[in-house]
């Protein structure tokens, strides 16, 4: 069993749907003190309101990731509310699919702004608190395309998922002397609202390539997020966790057939 977060200051960026709400629904059910951040306050603090009628300590707050005096103010917001910044969850992101032909600068800038940048400007701004932690931690919500796979589509989106984790090992590097560790969860298919939107034969055909023959959950996400934050990980820093079900093992579809 972890030792138990109760009373950390947690943010979460991108949490107020999708895998970002699942992280956060598993660090309030277990104790922290979170901070729900959006572009949109009504849907921020609709789930934060969620997460206290189960119990929890959650607050919503309106921020973009990518513009750094947003992140500035996001940090002392959690500062009032919950006392300091102990984990930071960068979650924020966007995977709109467009194949390479059709694809404009403008759209690779966008991706590249929200997936990247809003993984570094939101770091830079919470390190002045969580250099005051005596477990300051950041796990990056990264994905295996990109990092381990491809995918028609999100060439764009898989070269931010890759980049982050190149931010990550250089970053680890740096906060390790302040304590702080730097993680990374690689999603693979999960049950989302972003996810459902691609239709119902996707989410078939993505079930039926990964060996347990199901998406995983949000809280999947969550889980693996909370173990990187624990005190009992904090020797473990600039690492990966993937989380796909077993998704990028086969070498083909027969190789399923076959088990």
């Amino acid at each position: 069993m972890l030792t138990s977060i109760e009373g950390r200051s947690v943010v979460v960026t991108g949490a107020s749907k999708g895998i970002g709400k699942g992280i956060a629904k598993v660090f309030a059910k277990s104790g922290g003190k979170v901070l729900i951040v959006s572009r949109h306050l009504d849907e921020a603090e609709a789930c934060a309101e969620e997460l206290r009628r189960a119990g929890g300590i959650a607050k919503g707050y309106a921020a973009d990731v990518t513009k750094f005096g947003d992140m500035q103010t996001l940090v002392d917001a959690a500062a009032a509310a919950h006392g300091g910044i102990d984990i930071l969850c960068t979650n924020a992101g966007i995977f709109p699919q467009m194949k390479i032909e059709e694809l404009s600068s403008e759209d690779w800038d966008y991706v590249m702004a929200t997936n990247l940048k809003g993984t570094f400007l939101p770091i830079k701004a919470c390190l002045s608190h969580l250099k005051k932690s005596d477990q300051g931690r950041i796990v990056i919500t990264s994905s295996i395309t990109g990092p381990v796979t491809g995918f028609p589509g999100w060439a764009h989106y898989g070269a931010s998922k890759a980049g982050q984790l190149g931010f990550m090992r250089t970053a680890c590097i740096e906060l390790a002397k302040y304590g702080i560790t730097v993680n990374a969860v690689l999603p693979g298919n999960i049950a989302t609202e972003g996810l459902a939107a691609l239709g119902l034969e996707y989410e078939r055909s993505m079930s039926a390539s990964i060996p347990l023959k199901k998406l995983g959950t949000v809280e999947d996400i969550g889980y693996a997020a909370l173990f990187l934050a624990s005190k009992e990980a904090a020797y473990i820093t600039g690492q990966t966790i993937i989380v796909d079900g077993g998704q990028i093992l086969p070498e083909s579809m027969e190789a399923l057939a076959q088990a």
